[in-house]
C-alpha cells in the first residue's frame, strides 16, 4: 500500500469489542502496477535491494536473534548456537520471500492462455507452509483452488505458485484464503473462483490450548461459486478420492 492510500485501520467505538476495524482488502487492488501484490511497508525496498544490502539485512536480523537467545537464558557463544542467528536470519527471509515476489514476472510469467473452456478447473492438495503473524510459529496444510474460465486459463503450476507466494508471508489463514482467491480473480477475470484451505496451526498444537490433531478450514467463494449448486459441485469434487 502506498503512502497515498487511505488508512482503514481506524479506531471504531461501535465495534463489539471496541477494536480496530479490519483493513478491507476488497477495496484494494490485488495486483499493483509494478507487479507486487498487497505490498507491506518495506516490500519494495526489499525487492530491489542489492546483495550488499541483503547481507546488511541478514546482519541486523542476526543481531536481534542474539538478543532473543540471551534473554531466554542461552549462551550465544556456545558451539551449538554460534551460527544459529545467521541461519535463522536467512531462514526468515526465505519464509517471508512472498513479500518481494513479483506476481506478474515471477508467478504468472506469460502463462495465461486463450482457451474455449468454460467448465470447472480444480487443482487440489497444494501443500503450503506459512507463519502465523500472532506468534511467528508455523501453520501448514493444503490449498484447493478451483475456477471457471472465461475464455482464459492459467498454467496449472501457476496456481501452486500463487498459493506459495501468499503463504510465504506473515499470515492469518482467513486472509491467505481471500488473497489467493482475489488475486486469481483479478488475473483471469473468470466466471468464478473458489479457494479452500485446511491447515494445522502450531500456535494451537504446541502452545496454548494444545489440541493435537485439530485443523482449521477456511473458504472463499467468488462469482459463480456463490451459487449453491456450483459450490456443492466444487466441494464434492474435493472429497472424491
Amino acid at each position: 500500500m502506498s503512502n497515498k492510500d487511505p488508512v482503514y485501520n481506524i479506531q471504531r467505538e461501535d465495534t463489539p469489542l471496541r477494536t480496530k476495524a479490519a483493513s478491507p482488502y476488497t477495496l484494494i487492488a490485488p495486483v499493483e502496477e509494478d507487479g507486487l501484490s498487497w505490498p507491506s511497508i518495506g516490500s519494495r525496498t526489499r525487492s530491489k535491494e542489492s546483495t550488499v544490502e541483503e547481507q546488511a539485512r541478514i546482519k541486523r536480523i542476526s543481531d536481534a536473534v542474539k538478543v532473543i537467545l540471551t534473554e531466554v537464558g542461552e549462551d550465544v557463544e556456545r558451539e551449538g548456537l554460534l551460527d544459529t542467528p545467521e541461519r535463522y536470519a536467512k531462514a526468515m527471509l526465505y519464509f517471508t520471500k512472498g513479500y518481494q515476489t513479483n506476481i506478474l514476472d515471477d508467478v504468472i510469467h506469460n502463462a495465461v492462455f486463450e482457451e474455449d473452456h468454460d467448465e470447472m478447473v480444480i487443482v487440489r492438495d497444494i501443500e503450503i507452509y506459512s507463519l502465523c503473524e500472532h506468534h511467528l510459529v508455523p501453520f501448514f496444510g493444503k490449498v484447493h483452488i478451483g475456477y471457471i474460465p472465461n475464455k482464459k486459463v492459467l498454467g496449472l503450476s501457476k496456481l501452486a505458485r500463487l498459493a506459495e507466494m501468499y503463504a510465504r508471508r506473515l499470515q492469518v489463514q482467513e486472509r491467505l484464503t481471500k488473497q489467493i482467491a482475489m488475486a486469481l480473480s483479478d488475473i483471469l477475470k473468470p466466471l468464478g473462483v473458489a479457494v479452500v484451505i485446511e491447515a494445522s496451526h502450531m500456535c494451537m498444537v504446541s502452545r496454548g490450548i494444545q489440541k493435537t490433531g485439530s485443523s482449521t478450514v477456511t473458504s472463499c467463494m467468488l462469482g459463480g461459486f456463490r451459487q449453491h449448486k456450483t459450490r456443492e459441485e466444487f466441494l464434492s469434487l474435493l472429497n472424491r478420492k
